[in-house]
Protein backbone atom coordinates (compact mmCIF):
# COMPACT_ATOMS: atom_id res chain seq x y z
CA UNK A 1 0.00 0.00 0.00
CA UNK A 2 2.88 2.50 0.76
CA UNK A 3 4.64 5.02 2.54
CA UNK A 4 1.17 6.61 3.16
CA UNK A 5 0.27 3.20 5.35
CA UNK A 6 3.50 3.62 7.09
CA UNK A 7 2.04 7.41 7.98
CA UNK A 8 -1.52 6.46 8.96
CA UNK A 9 -0.54 3.70 11.21
CA UNK A 10 1.91 5.59 13.16
CA UNK A 11 -1.12 8.36 13.67
CA UNK A 12 -3.29 5.35 14.05
CA UNK A 13 -0.65 3.72 16.94
CA UNK A 14 0.16 6.22 18.69
CA UNK A 15 -3.20 8.73 19.13
CA UNK A 16 -5.80 5.57 19.59
CA UNK A 17 -3.30 3.35 21.75
CA UNK A 18 -4.11 0.05 22.45
CA UNK A 19 -6.24 -0.19 25.25
CA UNK A 20 -6.98 -3.46 27.52
CA UNK A 21 -3.98 -5.32 27.00
CA UNK A 22 -4.79 -8.06 30.17
CA UNK A 23 -1.99 -9.85 31.84
CA UNK A 24 -3.22 -12.83 29.53
CA UNK A 25 -1.69 -10.57 26.20
CA UNK A 26 -4.90 -10.39 24.80
CA UNK A 27 -6.94 -7.27 24.34
CA UNK A 28 -10.40 -6.73 25.68
CA UNK A 29 -12.67 -4.56 24.85
CA UNK A 30 -13.37 -0.92 26.04
CA UNK A 31 -16.12 2.05 25.47
CA UNK A 32 -14.77 4.95 24.05
CA UNK A 33 -14.38 8.40 25.78
CA UNK A 34 -18.01 8.81 24.63
CA UNK A 35 -19.46 5.24 25.23
CA UNK A 36 -18.98 3.37 21.81
CA UNK A 37 -17.92 -0.11 22.51
CA UNK A 38 -14.00 0.13 20.80
CA UNK A 39 -11.85 -2.60 20.82
CA UNK A 40 -7.61 -2.78 20.21
CA UNK A 41 -6.23 0.44 18.02
CA UNK A 42 -9.43 1.87 18.27
CA UNK A 43 -11.98 -0.51 16.35
CA UNK A 44 -15.24 0.43 16.63
CA UNK A 45 -17.56 -2.89 17.80
CA UNK A 46 -20.89 -0.95 17.88
CA UNK A 47 -22.46 2.42 17.75
CA UNK A 48 -25.18 1.20 20.49
CA UNK A 49 -23.11 3.57 23.34
CA UNK A 50 -22.69 1.49 26.65
CA UNK A 51 -23.50 -1.12 25.21
CA UNK A 52 -22.41 -4.17 26.98
CA UNK A 53 -18.81 -5.47 26.03
CA UNK A 54 -19.37 -8.66 27.46
CA UNK A 55 -20.71 -9.81 23.78
CA UNK A 56 -16.97 -9.20 22.65
CA UNK A 57 -14.20 -11.71 22.53
CA UNK A 58 -10.89 -11.04 23.41
CA UNK A 59 -8.63 -10.62 20.89
CA UNK A 60 -4.61 -11.58 20.20
CA UNK A 61 -2.05 -8.78 19.39
CA UNK A 62 -1.42 -10.09 16.05
CA UNK A 63 -5.60 -9.72 15.57
CA UNK A 64 -5.33 -6.18 16.75
CA UNK A 65 -2.77 -5.38 14.26
CA UNK A 66 -4.49 -6.72 10.86
CA UNK A 67 -7.84 -5.17 12.23
CA UNK A 68 -5.96 -2.05 12.41
CA UNK A 69 -4.34 -2.75 9.06
CA UNK A 70 -7.85 -3.65 7.61
CA UNK A 71 -9.49 -0.54 9.20
CA UNK A 72 -6.97 1.98 7.65
CA UNK A 73 -7.57 0.03 3.94
CA UNK A 74 -11.66 0.60 4.32
CA UNK A 75 -11.01 4.00 5.15
CA UNK A 76 -8.13 4.79 2.41
CA UNK A 77 -10.89 3.58 0.01
CA UNK A 78 -13.65 5.90 1.38
CA UNK A 79 -10.91 8.98 1.18
CA UNK A 80 -10.23 7.96 -2.60
CA UNK A 81 -13.74 8.10 -3.25
CA UNK A 82 -14.23 10.96 -1.55
CA UNK A 83 -11.42 12.99 -2.60
CA UNK A 84 -10.57 12.01 -6.07
CA UNK A 85 -7.40 14.77 -6.46
CA UNK A 86 -4.37 14.24 -6.55
CA UNK A 87 -2.45 13.63 -3.25
CA UNK A 88 1.01 13.27 -1.70
CA UNK A 89 1.43 10.46 0.51
CA UNK A 90 0.99 12.60 3.61
CA UNK A 91 -2.02 14.63 2.90
CA UNK A 92 -3.80 11.13 2.34
CA UNK A 93 -2.49 9.86 5.24
CA UNK A 94 -3.38 12.61 7.12
CA UNK A 95 -7.34 12.19 5.35
CA UNK A 96 -7.40 8.55 6.18
CA UNK A 97 -6.39 8.54 9.99
CA UNK A 98 -8.94 11.84 10.05
CA UNK A 99 -11.76 9.55 8.27
CA UNK A 100 -10.61 6.61 10.83
CA UNK A 101 -11.28 9.01 13.89
CA UNK A 102 -13.84 10.90 12.76
CA UNK A 103 -15.74 8.37 9.92
CA UNK A 104 -16.34 9.13 6.24
CA UNK A 105 -19.51 10.41 6.87
CA UNK A 106 -17.77 13.48 8.79
CA UNK A 107 -15.03 13.74 5.46
CA UNK A 108 -17.90 13.53 3.31
CA UNK A 109 -19.84 16.53 4.91
CA UNK A 110 -16.38 18.96 5.84
CA UNK A 111 -15.37 21.82 5.18
CA UNK A 112 -12.43 20.16 5.04
CA UNK A 113 -13.33 18.12 2.40
CA UNK A 114 -14.07 20.94 0.35
CA UNK A 115 -10.68 22.66 0.83
CA UNK A 116 -9.10 19.26 -0.51
CA UNK A 117 -11.52 19.17 -3.97
CA UNK A 118 -10.87 22.86 -4.48
CA UNK A 119 -7.30 22.57 -4.03
CA UNK A 120 -6.56 24.59 -1.60
CA UNK A 121 -4.26 22.68 0.77
CA UNK A 122 -3.85 25.49 2.75
CA UNK A 123 -6.52 26.24 3.58
CA UNK A 124 -7.83 21.96 4.07
CA UNK A 125 -4.85 21.95 6.58
CA UNK A 126 -6.32 24.80 8.60
CA UNK A 127 -9.55 23.09 9.09
CA UNK A 128 -8.14 19.91 10.76
CA UNK A 129 -8.21 22.08 14.40
CA UNK A 130 -11.83 22.73 14.31
CA UNK A 131 -12.24 19.03 14.89
CA UNK A 132 -11.16 18.61 18.40
CA UNK A 133 -14.82 18.22 20.05
CA UNK A 134 -16.10 14.83 21.49
CA UNK A 135 -19.94 15.93 22.25
CA UNK A 136 -19.16 19.59 22.68
CA UNK A 137 -16.03 18.93 25.14
CA UNK A 138 -12.40 19.57 23.71
CA UNK A 139 -10.43 16.89 24.02
CA UNK A 140 -6.98 17.32 24.67
CA UNK A 141 -6.35 14.20 22.25
CA UNK A 142 -7.93 15.61 20.07
CA UNK A 143 -6.06 18.70 19.49
CA UNK A 144 -2.33 17.10 19.56
CA UNK A 145 -4.23 14.50 17.00
CA UNK A 146 -5.41 17.28 15.16
CA UNK A 147 -2.26 19.07 14.82
CA UNK A 148 -0.17 15.89 13.90
CA UNK A 149 -3.09 15.34 10.92
CA UNK A 150 -2.11 18.91 9.99
CA UNK A 151 1.48 18.66 10.06
CA UNK A 152 1.69 15.82 7.82
CA UNK A 153 -0.73 17.05 5.78
CA UNK A 154 1.51 19.83 5.06
CA UNK A 155 4.41 17.99 5.10
CA UNK A 156 5.63 16.86 1.57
Amino acid sequence: MGKWLDHALALAREYEGLHRVGQDGLIYPYHDPVGFPTQAWGRLLSRNKWESLSKYPSISRAEADEWLIDDLAKHARAVWRLCPVEMTPGMFAALVDFSFNVGPGNLEISTLRRRVLDGDRQGAADQFPRWVFAQGVKLPGLVRRRAAERALYLSD
